[in-house]
């Protein structure tokens, strides 16, 4: 039920956001987010493996091939080929030579027990000597298909599949790599599925959702890098809060969710103090931040992985906020700390609501999700804006993407400040752009979650621990 009102947020007419699709090249990890994203929306990975295939094997038959050899890996590439292959039984005589690494993909592992019972010969390698027996069937075919490794290739290729790059070139016959190329072979045309990775691409679609690319999902969480056992602390990054005093309360929100989302270690610089062991307090003078605090905070301000300046500030301390901005490597600039003249940092997100959008840029965003997606890309803001609403736009001067999780109790105070804090711990190991892409999910994932079981009782303190379960992929039962 949940995730059908979630669906109810987009317009039902999408025919506009076409426009907000990349271009271009894709890269591999790119891709397999868009393939997950597309997975939440229904479409399963056999489906797209069908499609791709089928567009594979559309290609080969215009090379009108009496003997086609598909090279298969094990992963799903390599299940790609098998479906080409099933297509082409019946145009050409066909043999797969597939790949038994003992790691096979479990789709790739479906296609092989359907390609069994087909008019296909399938030829099983493990080692290099059996690719080495089977140098005939490369010299005999007459088109070599390469679905080895695509997307899934990294560095450089190993025995056995090296032998198998060696016989192919060796053969020259014309290839046909699917989606990318593997190291070694110089296809003649590579069949792209849905955007390019590679240059010199022929793009074929299959049947991706529109929402899959230009929304954030679950995909955007593979971006997230894992913790090696062997970290040490600090590991996971440094995180200064510079906030508080009309509204103490803010900035330890903001540092619980940083907690929360990664980060090792958290200091509070602020007026303030609440009690909260897990938090370092850096105490600054008088009600509020001021210019006499700059020599204290410089040094934090540059020792930080990341600083979030603005939770609970008020509207006097703006000066000081633009003069500690350049000394952040990367900064997130929420609440108060939005406003003319815009702070900027090395790397630097903003993460305002509607109304100091409109304070940072002089005009109001608009309330439909396009209108809203135009006013963040017009903008022309140096840095990444994370526009909230019920729909979040996502947006830097070359990309837009919109995030659709989230429920009305999120209004409630304070689910701001868990964001700013959320982004914030994410900053430390990605752009501004991809951290504000997980952070806006996970945070709304993380409220769909709580109001499940609180409805409209929910609080802000309420998202902390539903934060991790989110991006950590934890249920509870250690899986």
């Amino acid at each position: 039920m949940q995730e059908r009102k979630t669906f109810e947020k987009f317009p039902g007419d999408l025919s506009r956001f076409t426009e907000f699709r990349e271009a271009g090249l894709i890269t591999p990890a790119g891709m397999r987010i868009i393939d997950a994203n597309a997975q939440d929306l229904g479409v399963d990975g056999m489906q797209l493996m069908e499609s791709a295939g089928a567009a594979l094997a559309g290609m080969a038959r215009t090379y009108h091939a009496s003997r086609i050899l598909v090279l298969c890996g094990a992963g799903n590439n390599g299940g790609d080929g098998m479906v080409a292959a099933r297509h082409l039984q019946h145009d050409a005589d066909v043999t797969v030579l597939w790949y038994d690494s003992g790691r096979m993909t479990d789709q790739t592992r479906s296609q092989l027990r359907a390609l069994r019972n087909c008019r296909v010969r399938n030829v099983r390698f493990r080692c290099r000597d059996e690719i080495l027996a089977r140098a005939d069937i490369f010299v005999s075919a007459d088109l070599i298909i390469d679905s080895l490794l695509g997307t899934g290739g990294e560095g450089e290729v190993r025995e056995p599949l090296r032998s198998c790059v060696i016989l192919a070139t060796k053969a020259e016959k014309p290839i046909i790599a699917a989606d990318i190329p593997t190291p070694g072979i110089i296809p003649d045309k590579i069949c792209a599925f849905h955007r390019a990775k590679t240059a010199d691409s022929q793009v074929f679609e299959i049947g991706v959702p529109l929402l899959a690319e230009i929304c954030t999902g679950s995909g955007d969480l593979l971006l997230i890098p894992e913790r090696i056992q062997s970290a040490h602390k600090g590991a996971g990054g440094e995180v200064l809060v510079v906030g508080g005093g009309p509204y103490q309360g803010a900035p330890w929100m903001s540092g619980m969710a940083a907690l929360r989302a990664g980060a090792d270690i958290v200091r509070i610089a602020s007026p303030g103090y609440i009690p909260e062991p897990d938090l370092i307090h850096v105490p600054l003078g008088k009600t509020r931040l001021s210019e006499s605090d700059l020599d204290l905070l410089v040094p934090l301000c540059e020792q930080a992985d990341v600083v979030l300046c603005g939770p609970g500030l008020g509207t006097g301390s703006h000066e000081v906020v633009t003069a500690l901005a350049p000394h952040a490597r990367k900064a997130v600039f929420d609440a108060d700390a939005l406003r003319d003249p815009l702070p900027g940092a090395g790397e630097t997100l903003y993460t305002p609501h509607a109304g100091e959008f409109s304070r940072m840029t002089g005009s109001h965003p608009g309330t439909s999700v396009y209108d809203r997606a135009c006013a963040v890309r017009s903008a022309d803001i140096r840095g990444t804006v994370l526009l909230k609403g019920e729909v979040d736009i996502i947006g830097d001067r070359r990309r837009i993407r919109f995030n659709r999780t989230g429920t009305a109790a999120m209004t409630t105070g304070g689910t701001g400040d868990v964001l700013a804090g959320v982004c914030s711990a994410l900053m430390v190991s990605l752009p501004p752009f991809e951290a504000a892409c997980i952070g806006a999910y996970a945070t709304g994932k993380a409220g769909e979650m709580v109001t499940s079981s609180l409805g409209y009782g929910l609080t802000a303190q309420d998202l902390l621990p539903a934060i991790s379960q989110v991006l950590f992929r934890c249920n509870g039962t250690g899986e």
